[in-house]
């Protein structure tokens, strides 16, 4: 079994396409040694009886019917933003490559074609969904080359940008899910926040609920993102308090308010107050950080926002302020000049 030469397309990559017991594999990539290797790897594993056997079912399948068969299998399992989600993506996604057969597609070529149209991450995200729908049907996943996703900061509000921030919100009818966002919660579970989940006398607010976007619109979840998630949450902030108390009607759900109007809301204020624009996301991320500013207890910060990890929390949440920055250059810079000021002595 002769490995054929590799060819090049007009993308400027190299293909060969192998035959193995009837089963046609297309293997695409930079350069005609890389392409050749891989080829190389893929007819030993088969000599050597490791390579899996594909299905005839799943070689009469397209693209889009293993996505789809995937979402509608496990949909109960997953969460209906999830749900949300892998719909749009095999409807918007690859949309040239969705109704051929799998053995048909050139892989390397369709994520370089969707890489010119969407961000490196929508591509990454909507292939994630590939995968696993791959995976389900026993298809081999083939190995491509994904472009690396951008690290976006996302904003955060400075300590010194909190109270301007408090007092731009201050009297406005998303007063309470602004201010809540500013205690930690997630956007899901501002809007599933339920009245009797309130409690004014010990100034506490217990996570129990969330409300996410489904395929067919808002959906209330009884269970949380995680087991850390379900949590109590004080209220720290005394302007919360006082927006809380004056509401007359307290039932139902405490901010009933969609997630765009909200995210309006948010960057409006900061432009009026003239501080960092965020997002409502944005606000979460600004707990997180005036947490770590004020020095608070890395394990306290994750029980009041659900961080399920340490980890997470750092490496995602906490940012350093720009006053915090500054504090540590100088205490760096003061090091050297205590320094010598130290050695002027000894040498006097």
């Amino acid at each position: 079994m002769k490995i054929p030469k590799a060819k090049k397309l007009k993308s400027g990559n190299y293909n060969i396409t192998l035959r193995l017991d009837g089963e046609c594999i297309s293997i695409t990539r930079s350069t005609a040694t890389e392409c050749r290797q891989e080829a190389q790897v893929i007819k030993s594993e088969y000599l050597a009886g490791r390579r899996q056997k594909i299905s005839a079912d799943a070689k009469k399948m397209t693209l889009r019917e293993v996505q789809e068969r995937y979402v509608e299998k496990y949909k109960t399992a997953l969460s209906p933003s999830t749900v949300r989600s892998y719909k749009f993506y095999y409807q918007k996604r690859f949309a040239d490559y969705q109704e051929k057969k799998l053995p048909d597609i050139t892989w390397q070529e369709m994520i370089n074609k969707e890489l010119e149209e969407v961000s490196q991450k929508t591509v990454r995200n909507a292939w994630g969904l590939v995968c696993v729908a791959l995976k389900d049907v026993k298809y081999p996943v083939p190995e491509v080359k994904l472009a690396a996703v951008p690290v976006n900061e996302i904003p955060f509000l400075q300590p010194e940008e909190i109270k301007p921030f408090c007092e731009a919100v201050k009297g406005r009818s998303y007063e309470i899910p602004a201010l809540l966002e500013l205690h930690g919660l997630r956007l899901s579970e501002v809007r599933g926040l339920d009245w009797k989940n309130v409690n004014l006398i010990t100034d506490t607010i217990t996570i129990k609920e969330s409300k996410v976007r489904g395929p067919e619109g808002d959906v209330s979840k009884n269970t949380n993102k995680n087991q850390t998630s379900s949590r109590m949450v004080p209220i720290m902030i005394p302007q919360l308090h006082d927006a809380l108390d004056a509401v007359e009607n307290k039932k139902g759900l405490v901010a009933k308010i969609g997630s765009n109007t909200l995210l309006d809301d948010v960057k409006r204020s900061c432009q009026r107050a003239k501080i960092t624009e965020v997002t409502n996301h944005g606000l979460r991320h600004s707990f997180a950080s005036l947490c770590f500013y004020l020095k608070i207890q890395d394990r306290q910060i994750q029980e009041w926002g659900g961080w399920k990890d340490k980890a997470t929390l750092h490496k995602i949440y906490i940012r350093l302020t720009a006053k915090g920055q500054s504090e540590a250059k100088d205490s760096f810079t003061k090091f050297f000049q205590n320094a010598d000021k130290n050695a002027d002595k000894v040498s006097k």
